[in-house]
């Protein structure tokens, strides 16, 4: 589905003898082979950041692919037993790829942005204003998070009752707070209105028309494969880097690919804007490594203007696998893991974002010609 880039040096005198190059052949000019050698160096120093990182981090098994704005894998380097191919459990990376399931209803007009839960679930008293914005921003004001959301011997919509019971800690739109409850109900808004659970909807609308493997599914337990009744659909993805890939292209191209249409330009915009800038900032895991990015609709804004839009968005889990795009920079990366051990110091989250933050130049500079 995507070529890899190679680019060699001398690739045009390797290829065969010189008494077999023809004539009318010209070699690469002086100035091409300086654009060569600078991008060979450039992937030299992403590649030589990402071994000395996962070394020093005692990270064994990770790696790294990126895709240009064409979705030509430009450069891909794993290390250790990390493949392209491993199925892993991507946590929070989940987040948006959900969004992206949510974006296409609207599109469809079976939700809106407006959608509220009392409409739509019945939802009474004050909750009964939390509208899909609100929970698709995590302002929803309800609790971030609830054990129920990762049972799997109950359904998503028994978990969805639960929460409804539950007293608010703010008004919608007022408090923003990182969590799995917010997006759990905005799953079930949309299994009422289609009368399709979770995982048909995510079938039906992204993983059978991509192509890829029935193993591409939500869990309530990822990292065990169990539960598909009440997927945590705010963590409960497993999927492979190359499988992911797909759903990043999607994003990168605001749903608008030869492969397949999701959502509008126009919704992908709104997901990169921060909805509600003054907010109270609750439980925030950016805030909490020292970054100042606030949040849009199921991606992180890595910017300094999030209530105006950001061209680059993420949405790093708590494993380790962490998805951003570049849409100034003309590329979308995937740092793929799935980690068991804290990852030095500041813990995993810290690590491969705070990764992720110093390859972005290193890639800009390789892309560069």
């Amino acid at each position: 589905m995507r070529n890899l880039y190679v680019c060699l040096l001398s690739c045009w005198l390797c290829a065969c003898g010189p008494s077999s190059v023809p004539e009318e052949v010209t070699p690469p000019s002086t100035e091409t082979l300086t654009q060569q050698d600078s991008q060979l160096a450039g992937w030299a120093a992403v590649r030589a950041l990402l071994i000395q990182r996962s070394a020093s981090e005692g990270v064994q098994d990770l790696g790294l692919m990126v895709f240009d704005s064409n979705d030509t894998l430009v450069f891909q380097h794993m290390v250790g037993a990390f493949t392209p191919t491993q199925r892993v459990a991507v946590a929070s990376a989940s987040k948006m790829v959900s969004g992206l399931v949510l974006l296409e209803l609207i599109k469809r007009g079976q939700l809106s942005l407006d959608s509220t839960t009392g409409t739509v679930l019945g939802w009474t008293g004050p909750k009964a204003s939390i509208t899909l914005r609100h929970l698709l921003s995590f302002t929803s004001g309800m609790v971030r998070d609830h054990a129920c959301t990762t049972m799997p011997t109950i359904t998503l919509a028994t978990c969805v009752n639960t929460l409804s019971t539950l007293a608010p800690v703010a008004a919608p739109g007022t408090r923003f707070d990182y969590g799995g409850t917010h997006l759990h109900v905005a799953a079930r808004m949309a299994e009422v209105v289609t009368g399709k659970t979770w995982n048909t909807l995510f079938s039906d609308i992204l993983r059978a028309p991509l192509g890829q493997s029935t193993a591409v599914t939500y869990y309530s337990l990822p990292r065990q494969s169990l539960g598909t009744q009440n997927p945590l659909i705010a963590g409960g993805l497993r999927v492979t880097m190359s499988e992911y890939a797909d759903f990043l292209s999607l994003a990168f191209h605001k749903g608008q690919t030869p492969t397949l249409t999701i959502g509008t330009p126009a919704l992908f915009d709104a997901q990169a804007r921060e909805p509600y800038p003054n907010v109270v900032i609750g439980n925030s895991p950016m805030a909490a490594l020292g970054l100042p990015f606030h949040y849009g609709l199921t991606a992180w804004l890595e910017c300094l203007t999030p209530a105006t839009g950001c061209t680059r968005i993420s949405s790093p889990g708590a494993f380790g696998f962490t998805p951003w795009l570049d849409r100034d920079s003309g590329y979308y990366a995937i740092l793929g893991m799935e980690l068991n051990t804290t990852a030095g110091e500041g813990g995993i989250v810290d690590f491969s974002v705070t990764l992720e933050r110093d390859l972005a130049p290193l890639i800009q500079n390789a892309l560069s010609p």
